[in-house]
């Protein structure tokens, strides 16, 4: 963790804890917006507008916010308009790395061997956690945004202009509804299974993997269609995608949320392999480093020793 702009100890899983044991995971710092024209965005200031090969993304496979990112990246189709650097799925003691293993990149920009590099190099004094996804301004040589969910919006709609789409992962006309069903999906799910794998008492762990497997039986349960809005893909199927996606691989067993596998549920485990099958999904999902990453934690994995499964995940990619 930096603190005033300062490595001071060895990462740790757990960023936070409650009274009651709950984990507690950290808010987002760097909060600017691209847009179409430069202007400033819902949060930060303006002075980034979209153009091609200006921005970077710092992602890990292994993280699910990250990956968020790069599938919307390749939904809309800009591969070609914003390159990506992939860090090292070993979590190690100074956070992640880059380079040194299979599909993991050096820093091209700087020749950082750590992400937190980078944090410091956009504020000096910055006290928190490297996390990502990062969004980096090549131009004027900034972090524009470490915030998915930001990232994932302004992909949606900021390079319009550039490279015209039909899909909206965020339509006016379900907007608020799927305001209402994002922080459901990210609080019982995205962030549940963390929840339940960093808990540090056996309240807070049971409360965690309740919420998981009643948002799963919820969802399973709303799957009439292709998507979870009939048959519009949005933002909300990206949320729940890289949640299920690594769920039989990782969570069940390093995260203990065991009470059943996604290939349990017919629907969900059909929806994960449509939406898997979309264009551009696939090259999104690395299993390698999924499971190379989970499975490095020491706190949860102390020997380092990763499963060979399960089979049915395997077979998909």
């Amino acid at each position: 963790m930096l603190v005033d702009g300062v490595w001071t100890k060895d990462w740790d899983p757990v960023q936070k804890s409650d009274d009651k044991g709950r984990f507690v995971r950290q808010v987002s710092s760097f909060r600017n917006w691209i847009t179409p024209d430069g202007s400033p965005g819902p949060t930060g200031e303006g002075g980034f507008p979209a153009e091609a090969g200006r921005y970077r993304l710092y992602v890990a496979y292994i993280c699910p916010w990250a990956s968020r990112t790069l599938m919307v990246r390749a939904l809309k189709g800009l591969e070609d308009i914003i390159p990506v650097t992939v860090v090292n799925p070993a979590l190690t003691g100074q956070g992640w790395r880059f380079g040194g293993y299979d599909k993991a990149d050096e820093d091209p920009l700087h020749g950082a061997t750590y992400m937190h590099e980078l944090y410091t190099r956009a504020d000096p004094q910055f006290t928190g956690r490297a996390t990502v996804p990062v969004l980096w301004d090549m131009k004027r040589d900034v972090m524009v945004n470490n915030e998915s969910a930001d990232i994932v919006r302004m992909l949606d709609t900021a390079f319009e202009g550039l490279v015209p789409s039909d899909l909206r992962l965020y339509p006016a006309d379900l907007a608020e509804e799927i305001d209402a069903l994002n922080p459901r999906i990210y609080d019982a799910l995205n962030n549940g299974v963390y929840k339940a794998g960093f808990a540090t008492s056996q309240a807070a762990y049971d409360e965690a993997v309740d919420g998981v497997f009643a948002m799963l039986d919820e969802l399973e349960d709303r799957l009439t269609g292709d998507y979870l809005f009939g048959d519009r893909l949005t933002e909300p199927d990206i949320r729940t995608f890289v949640t299920l996606i690594r769920f039989d691989a990782a969570y069940h067993g390093v995260f203990k949320c065991n009470r059943r596998q996604i290939a349990d549920y017919p629907r969900l485990w059909a929806y994960t392999k449509r939406i898997l099958a979309l264009p551009g999904i696939r090259a999104t999902v690395n299993m390698d480093h999924i499971t190379r990453g989970y499975y490095s934690i020491k706190a949860l994995n102390p020997n380092g020793i990763r499963p060979t499964g399960p089979k049915h995940v395997l077979e998909l990619l």
